[in-house]
């Protein structure tokens, strides 16, 4: 697709370097005339929306232009997704296209006692990682599913079932017991001392197929977002450095990235929106065929 203002400068090049009248340029260049002789106005706050944008992506290199704009809108300024992009693009700031994934063939799969309030469903696995001797790091993920908050992120060299259980007491006199807690086949995860202090606490267990990362695909998404915007941004000397920068992303994450799946809140923000149960609304516009009997009307769904 060629933008008008591609369109312009060929009407300008065929008008000087050929001597082609104006109404014939425009013809040939698909451009009316007026808009050819229109000089696009620059509105008053432009510079400072354009530095604003340029600091948020050199701050949050893996933020695209959608989550910019929701940043904008939260700090006071009155933007739409359209001007994001434009001025996104002038930057030359577009990330680079998602790697497009291998379908994976067969029936989906319906994710078994999906979240339906805060405290239901939580998930857990691990995410590792080295220093840069080499040296391990093992970091214990917990999230809550309905919310998407990040309850812990605990970075040791190893992690055993106690350490486990231990991080698990801790979140349920903070957090409270969830209904549910999914995860995958891990030794850590099986083992009699961790499923034995769950069942006590009143904790069902769920765990998902061996070799089935899809049937746990919210801690396997937020494990995706960790390693790229901060894991592979870091370069770790020691095992406290890495906790302290971990620590400080996860309350980035709770606080202040907006998250797609929840209308581009922040999981802080959903958490809060409407007390315990969280019930989140919002609306999208209609876009069925016949325009002409939903004009103006919106659709309300309910998470």
């Amino acid at each position: 697709m060629v933008s008008p203002s591609a369109r312009k400068k060929a009407v300008k090049a065929l008008m000087r370097d050929h001597g082609y009248s104006e109404r014939r340029g425009c013809e040939l260049a698909g451009v009316s005339r007026t808009g050819f002789r229109r000089t696009p106005s620059r509105r008053p706050d432009e510079d400072a929306l354009t530095q604003r944008i340029r600091d948020i992506a050199a701050r949050h290199k893996r933020y695209g232009y959608r989550m910019v704009a929701t940043i904008l809108r939260r700090e006071g300024w009155q933007v739409n997704i359209k001007r994001v992009h434009r001025i996104w693009k002038q930057l030359g700031l577009s990330l680079p296209g998602k790697r497009p994934r291998r379908q994976r063939r067969g029936r989906t799969v319906e994710i078994v006692h999906r979240a339906e309030h805060k405290n239901h469903v939580w998930t857990y696995d691990f995410v590792e990682d080295r220093t840069e001797n080499g040296g391990k790091l093992r970091m214990l993920v917990v999230l809550d599913e309905y919310t998407r908050q990040c309850l812990q992120i605990r970075v040791e060299r190893s992690i055993t079932a106690e350490k486990v259980v231990d991080t698990l007491n801790w979140l349920f006199l903070l957090k409270g017991v969830p209904e549910h807690i999914r995860s995958d086949n891990g030794p850590e995860f099986i083992a009699a001392a961790v499923c034995d202090w769950l069942a006590d606490a009143g904790c069902k267990t769920i765990f998902i197929k061996p070799g089935s990362p899809w049937e746990n695909p919210f801690i396997e998404s937020f494990n995706r977002t960790l390693r790229s915007e901060c894991l592979n941004r870091e370069i770790f000397t020691s095992v406290r450095e890495a906790q302290q920068v971990v620590e400080t992303w996860r309350g980035e994450y709770n606080e202040f990235r907006p998250h797609s799946s929840l209308g581009y809140l922040t999981p802080a923000q959903f958490t809060s929106s409407d007390g315990s149960s969280s019930s989140f609304r919002f609306h999208l516009k209609c876009k069925d065929k016949d325009k002409s009997k939903n004009k103006g009307k919106v659709k309300t769904l309910t998470f």
